[in-house]
């Protein structure tokens, strides 16, 4: 038996899910609270328990997620018991990637999409599993590939030795526990020098420039550096359109619904990744043609004449992708941008930022930090400390008033962002607007 403790993690329910489909008994436990991420789990009726001692019994192989330590008592518990095998989730990931032909997806942004859109790209080509931080997990029995989204919080990356990696970018981020620009940056270094094989990355990308690489390294972009290379590109409200150049030479022209120049980025990765593996134009080209994206990242839903987004955005540079994606995919609208910040030190560092980018949008609005947000020494600070940096931004509760506040707009997008659990309050505006 395979015991999670944090089941509902963006890590730890996906690996659960792979451990299920490979033949594995797969039981946990996590707070009570409905997380979208445990829905992959339900369908497969792999049971959530409460936390409780009790719940560890011999034999199990615990596995413990990085949000818990001894404080709680399920790993007290378990760590005691001399009969249970414990281990953290990023060793046992560390570890699980040694059987396969590893891929790993770091940067700062874009992991989650281009992960999803590393296995839609591998899942025809040869027996693929994944895990993907929006919680899907797939495991499948002989597999020769696995690819993973790998995350720099705490660092938790370099627990990893992959033979491919991409780097999408770097930006600072987790500056609770980075600190600075160089600091993030180094541990981006460490990771590309842990890769076996190829480092794939964003050549146009300033921070990823500042870093020595020892591996072999192809680089994607538009500069006349880069090894794969974009030109002619043009953005449509049909999508993407654009030349690809391998090493000078034309490999092949691109039409794909895909929107924003980040989508861009993230499929030239995917294109080197698929050009390294030996994969034709013609496959790469269908398979970006039918990425259907992954959850929670520019989830389109729509009500009457109105368009509902949900992303989970919660950087300003991410912010800014999403708005600029939207006046291009639905140049005729007007953009209702509502966007809730996760952490307090993020909140604190980038609140100049966040309002700047916010004010790219028609109608800016803000939600207070969640009531479950971690309070940091040192930090204290506010929803209108940032909202107070945009001349038109306004401060909006998830509840009956923000909903009525909200409900002036029509024929518009509405943008609703965040790494929480924003996605509430848009299905209480959809249903309002079916109201009517």
């Amino acid at each position: 038996m395979y015991y999670f403790i944090g089941i509902k993690g963006s890590g730890m329910a996906p690996l659960a899910t792979i451990l299920y489909e490979l033949g594995n008994e797969v039981a946990g436990s996590d707070i009570d609270k409905y997380i979208f991420i445990e829905d992959e789990l339900r369908k497969r009726n792999i049971p959530i328990y409460s936390f409780n001692k009790d719940n560890i019994k011999d034999g199990y192989h615990v596995i413990i997620g990085n949000a818990f330590d001894e404080s709680n008592e399920e790993v007290k518990a378990a760590l005691e018991n001399p009969n249970v095998k414990c281990t953290r989730y990023y060793d046992f990931l560390a570890d699980f990637m040694e059987h396969y032909v590893s891929i790993a997806v770091a940067g700062t942004h874009g992991k989650t999409t281009t992960t999803g859109m590393a296995y839609h790209l591998f899942e025809d080509f040869d027996k693929t599993s994944v895990l993907i931080g929006d919680g899907t997990g797939h495991g499948q029995v002989g597999s020769k590939y696995f690819i993973s989204e790998t995350c720099e919080f705490q660092d938790h990356f370099l627990h990893y030795h992959p033979d491919y990696a991409i780097i999408n970018n770097i930006e600072l981020d987790h500056v609770d526990y980075f600190g600075n620009l160089e600091r993030y940056i180094q541990s981006f270094e460490q990771f590309a020098k842990q890769v076996k094989k190829t480092v794939i990355v964003w050549g146009d990308d300033p921070n990823i420039k500042k870093i020595h690489f020892e591996k072999h390294v192809l680089r994607f972009g538009l500069g006349e550096n880069n090894d794969v290379r974009a030109v002619n590109v043009l953005e449509t409200p049909q999508g993407l359109s654009f030349d690809v150049y391998i090493h000078q030479e034309l490999f092949g022209h691109f039409n794909i619904p895909l929107f924003g120049m980040h989508m861009l980025y993230n499929s030239l990765a995917i294109i080197t990744l698929g050009y390294l593996e030996d994969m034709s134009y013609d496959y790469i080209l269908s398979k970006l043609q039918t990425f259907k994206g992954t959850k929670r990242r520019y989830t389109v839903k729509t009500q009457g004449n109105n368009v509902f987004v949900d992303d989970y955005a919660h950087h300003p540079t991410a912010i800014r992708y999403v708005i600029e994606a939207t006046r291009v995919r639905y140049p005729g609208k007007k953009i209702v941008a509502i966007f809730q910040p996760d952490r307090f030190s993020r909140g604190a560092r980038f609140a100049k930022e966040f309002a700047q980018e916010m004010d790219k949008a028609d109608y800016p609005y803000f939600c207070p930090f969640p009531e479950n947000a971690k309070h940091e020494d040192g930090i204290d600070i506010d929803i209108y400390d940032i909202s107070k940096n945009s001349a038109r931004a306004k401060v909006i509760t998830e509840d009956e008033a923000g909903v009525k506040e909200l409900m002036q707009y029509d024929n518009c997008v509405f943008l609703f962002m965040s790494s929480k659990d924003i996605y509430k309050f848009e299905e209480m505006l959809i249903e309002a607007k079916k109201s009517i």
